[in-house]
This record gives structure tokens, sequence and C-alpha cells, in this order.
């Protein structure tokens, strides 16, 4: 589809189906797209996303932090007055728009360089740098994130502007899935990739230090991808696999359809956030929006934003964990968790960050 008219705004959608930042596109994309003079690059893939939406878009199947995606945006971005970024992968060349605006989530890649491969290293500084020099604004959805930002990159705070991530309404009331996912009778739920900063290690260690009678109760779900990252938890697939309690009752569901996912968050007898790192932390708030207790890590953007509503633990003990696990099966002291995380979720909306981007991106 050829770009047509004027082209107020032009978003690189192509990361439309991945975790995360998926949702934050999918979510504002359903109010931008009445959006007069929107226009998108994406994945092919998508097709029927934005012809249902009847967004307008490009085809540009290059992949992300790819040297030839790099070569190919200047040939593939038609002229507009705003380009958006909704990653850091931002052009490198000139491109034929007015304004840049950039959202970063977090700067893991910086703060965790250490861990980082030499080439992951150089590239990820290249982009994050070129993101925070060259484009107008920069939107984050954190003040931890704002913060990291200008530590690591050294970005002047006044382009930074913070906007929560919203929680999405619940859509589905599905609750026969079982069969579908595997899913067990009572379970402790993560939804996330697996990679180390996870910190799912934390929680299996905890899930054995749990009393026998805890451990025959529940299992263990983690609904995210489990392979195919450069930095994927192999500590954790190990841990599974040589400690005969974890290899009987951690559930990996693979693939979960997104009108699935209020159910599986609905079953939920707690739902455990052990992130040693996160810009934001969506699957905490989506969790209390469908009545689930949380347990999350004590990291400063989980605290930013989940509140006084969840029961927080030092994210490098396993025994505090576990015994946050004992305590929120106490039903006295879940069902207050679960009330206070409803009206916790209940403030942060995609209505509200779409007004909020709509400021910034100023057409």
């Amino acid at each position: 589809m050829n770009p047509e008219g004027n082209i107020k705004l032009l978003i690189d959608a192509r990361m439309l189906m991945s975790s995360g930042i998926g949702v934050y596109l999918q979510e504002l994309l359903d109010y931008l797209k009445n959006l007069r003079g929107i226009h998108c690059l994406i994945n092919d893939k998508d097709v029927f996303f934005f012809k249902e939406r009847a967004i307008p878009f490009t085809s540009f199947n290059e992949n992300i932090y790819s040297i030839s995606e790099q070569l190919k945006y200047p040939f593939k971005i038609p002229k507009a007055d705003v380009f958006w970024s909704p990653h850091y992968n931002t052009p490198l060349l000139p491109i034929k728009c007015d304004r840049r605006i950039v959202t970063i989530h977090d700067v893991y890649h910086l703060a965790t360089a250490s861990q980082a491969g030499i080439k992951q290293k150089v590239y990820a500084n290249l982009l994050m740098y070129n993101s925070t020099k060259r484009s107008e604004k920069i939107i984050t959805v954190s003040e931890f994130s704002k913060q990291e930002i200008v530590k690591y990159t050294g970005c002047n705070p006044d382009k930074i502007s913070v906007i929560h991530n919203g929680v999405c309404q619940v859509k589905n009331e599905r609750l026969l899935l079982d069969e579908k996912y595997n899913l067990p009778k009572k379970y402790l739920l993560f939804v996330g990739n697996v990679k180390p900063h996870k910190n799912l290690i934390t929680l299996c260690l905890a899930y054995l230090q749990l009393p026998a009678k805890l451990q025959s109760d529940f299992k263990i779900v983690i609904v995210g991808k489990k392979e195919g990252f450069i930095n994927g938890d192999n500590d954790l697939i190990n841990l599974i696999k040589n400690e005969p309690k974890l290899y009987e009752n951690v559930v990996f569901t693979g693939y979960v359809d997104a009108e699935d996912m209020d159910a599986i968050y609905k079953k939920a007898s707690i739902f455990v956030f052990p992130s040693l790192y996160e810009g934001f932390g969506l699957p905490p708030l989506e969790a209390m929006g469908n009545g689930t207790p949380v347990i999350c890590s004590d990291i400063p953007p989980l605290k930013e934003v989940c509140g006084n509503a969840v029961l927080y633990f030092d994210a490098k003990d396993p025994k505090d964990l576990a015994d946050k696990i004992i305590r929120m099966n106490d039903q006295n002291i879940a069902s207050n968790y679960i009330e206070l995380g409803i009206k916790r979720a209940s403030k942060f909306t995609w209505r509200a960050s779409y007004d909020k981007h709509l400021e910034v991106f100023n057409l």
C-alpha cells in the first residue's frame, strides 16, 4: 500500500507482535487509527491487523537491529511530519521527516553492558546514542527509566517525557483453557520472556524452599518465549532439567493467544514477578487488573508502578520470596492485595497514554 497524501505521523510498527513493545503498539494503534495522516512501516505477516483497522502502511520486512534495516530506512521512509520509533532502533542515516520522536522503554543493554558481547555492546551504544541525540523528543515509561537514560547517555532530561503504559481492560472471560495450555488446577504465574534479568531462577529456588504441602498444591506456570534469544537463560533451563521437583512442576505454556491471557491471569493463585531490571513492568498491573494477588521484586520501577498494591520481596533472596508466597497463601491477606491491586490498575489506562503521546507528537 503506497503512501497517499500528507503523512503527519509515520510509525515504525514492525515490532507489533513482540512481547512488551508489541502490546504497547497494538493498544496505542487502536486509538491512533482514527488520526488523520497516520502511516506505518510494517512486516507483511502483520498485514491483517492494519487492513482490519484501515491504517495505511508500507511493507518493510528487514530484521530489527540489522545492517540492512539501517541501509534501507532512507529508501522506505516516505516524507512525513513526524517519524516515531517505538524502540531505539532509529535510523542512523538521514530520512525525509521533519521531526524524530523515539520511545526508549529502558536502557537494560547499557545498564548490563558487562554481560553483553562486544558486537551487542557496540551496536546498542551506537543506536542508543543516535536515538537520544537525533530525536527531538524522547518518550519513556517511568521516572526510573528517565533517570537511567540520563545516567547512561547524558541526554538532556528536558527532552524526555514520562508516559506510563496502560492496562488492557478485561476483555475475555474464557476459563476452559486447562487442556489447551496444560494448566494445573492451582499455580504461581509468571508472564515474560525467559531471560536472565527476569530472575526466574530465584522463583524456582523459592519454590524448592516451600513447605511440602504448598509444593503439592502449586505448580509454576511460565507464559513467555522460552528459546531463541541471544542471551537466553540457559542456567534456568538446566536447573529445571536437573531438579526433579522443578522438572515435574514447572509448566511452559509456549505461545498464548492474546485473547486467552485474561483467563490465565484470573485462574492463577498468585502472580510472581521476580525481575531484576524493568523499565515499567506491565504484567504485574495486568495481573492486578484481573483480580490476581501479586508478589514483586523490590526494584525501583516496580515500586513506582505498583505502589502499595503488591507484596514485595528481596529480588536476590529466594527464602524471602518463599516466605512471601506462604504469606500470600493466606486468603485474608490475598483478598486485601486483590482489592488494592484492582484500584491501582484502574489508574493506568491506554486512553490516558494515547492523549499524552499526542501532546508529545504535537500534530
